[in-house]
């Protein structure tokens, strides 16, 4: 026998003679299952074996003293004083492939679809670090989204992060599945946190389709599910999209929420024990979500473009959770309810929206067309009101007649429906002839390249913009 086999035979007897080490759950609280008895680290997966013989899941999320607080991965009905708990030693793995693509996933990476189980995928930990921030690609070029408001007047990088920031009901998840079937990423994951039950299945056959499904990871965790799965859910789908990104591959990755992840481990800190802090929520979410976000971007290969959306709680853009993300995300798109009930969608609120790598990732024409834009919004925002009851006098001022004249015509630009999708050339020529001056478009017409999405072309030269 060779020396390598004698030592896989002694390790095999090793840990079939150890002992096998329990602790049994002396105490209930909440969502706390306290367990003594037993040694495991912080993170370390445990089984809990119900008297009737089935097992809960749990994982262990503070040491005190003698005893562990763990909380479970499933309903905690059926558990007793005195139940068998054993740990695994280990945090609980995720599968990782390419046979992912076109599956669905609970939180804990377990197929929920009608597809072949997970058998033949690598497993890893949950748990990576982030790029070293010296070894980090630079955010350099603009990666589309299909979106013509966001690719013009919102520019993301590839490899960026990117907050969507709005109140309940506004259109994220419609704008989210615009940009999953419009990007150019390879790769789509996304991850469905706190949704409701109802709309996860409408949102992967309606919004997604078969077109954004195929080439995407899709992974859910409702809101009647435990907390801790919730929490879970958002790190199982960051590790699925760093596998791919450490393959070469350029990936989009869609949290949807931010706010709900916050939630869940405001559950887990306070019934851990911790103290609350700002509006409730305990020191360890403020310090859990760099964690999650940094875990996003450019490596040395391939890249992450992260893209969160934060459900503000009463349209409050200055609340806790959506300030800590707003200072650590490197932009953030404002949804408005008031261009929601208009009608109006995409519902951007341009004026409020910012991408910090729009100087990098844009041509200085491209920025003073945009820059342009803002002003012309920013003019008839200003002025709206007296327009709107006749108090305003044209000539008064040269740059609101130009907002009022372009008003219809900047708002079909800003507009798009669900399911057009706009390729990022033809968005940037939509806002050059939308800006150009009257003389430069006379004899200019639109035609359409794909249905929905009009171009540019430009009469006498066979070109189109």
């Amino acid at each position: 026998m060779s020396v390598l086999g004698s030592q896989s035979v002694r390790a095999s007897l090793r840990s079939v003679a150890a002992p096998l080490r329990t602790g049994r759950v002396s105490r209930l609280v909440g969502l706390r299952v306290e367990v003594e008895g037993l040694e495991a680290a912080v993170s370390d997966a445990v089984e809990i074996r119900r008297r009737d013989g089935t097992i809960l899941p749990a994982e262990v999320v503070a040491v005190q003293g003698r005893s562990l607080a763990c909380m479970p991965l499933g309903e905690l009905r059926g558990v007793r004083y005195g139940d068998v708990v054993e740990s695994l030693g280990h945090p609980l793995p995720v599968r990782v492939g390419h046979g992912l693509l076109g599956r669905v996933l609970d939180g804990l990476g377990n197929p929920i679809d009608d597809g072949a189980f997970l058998d033949d995928l690598e497993e890893v930990s949950v748990d990576a670090d982030p790029p070293h921030p010296l070894k980090r690609e630079m955010v350099d070029r603009q990666l589309a989204l299909g979106v013509r408001a966001i690719d013009t007047t919102v520019p993301c990088g590839r490899g960026q992060r990117l907050g969507i920031f709005a109140g309940s009901g506004v259109g994220k998840s419609s704008l989210l599945s615009m940009i999953a079937r419009g990007t150019t990423a390879q790769v789509c994951v996304l991850a469905l946190i706190g949704e409701r039950g109802r709309e996860v299945s409408e949102f992967i056959q309606r919004d997604l389709g078969p077109e954004g499904l195929a080439r995407s990871v899709v992974v859910v965790a409702t809101s009647d599910q435990p907390a801790l799965v919730r929490i879970r859910a958002s790190f199982t789908a960051t590790r699925i999209a760093e596998w791919f990104r450490d393959q070469g591959m350029d990936v989009v990755l869609m949290m949807d929420s931010l706010t709900r992840f916050a939630m869940a481990q405001r559950e887990v800190g306070l019934s851990a024990g911790e103290p609350p802090a700002t509006r409730g929520y305990p020191p360890s979410v403020f310090s859990l979500l760099p964690r999650l976000l940094e875990r996003a971007g450019a490596a040395e290969r391939g890249s992450i473009t992260g893209l969160y959306t934060v459900l503000v709680e009463g349209d409050d853009m200055n609340e806790p959770i959506a300030d800590a993300a707003r200072s650590i995300l490197d932009g953030h798109l404002v949804l408005s309810r008031r261009l929601a009930t208009s009608g109006h969608f995409p519902s951007i609120e341009v004026l409020d929206s910012i991408s910090r790598v729009e100087s990098v990732i844009t041509t200085r024409e491209q920025r003073e067309r945009v820059r342009e834009l803002r002003r012309l919004l920013a003019a008839y925002r200003d002025t709206r009101d007296l327009i709107e009851i006749g108090a305003y006098s044209r000539g008064a001022n040269a740059l609101v007649d130009r907002a009022m004249d372009l008003r219809e015509a900047t708002d079909d630009f800003l507009r798009q429906d669900i399911a057009e999708t706009c390729p990022l050339d033809e968005s940037w020529a939509r806002l050059e002839h939308l800006l150009a001056p009257p003389s430069a478009n006379r004899g200019a017409t639109v035609s359409p390249s794909i249905p929905g999405a009009p171009v540019i072309a430009w009469p006498g030269t066979g070109a189109v913009a």
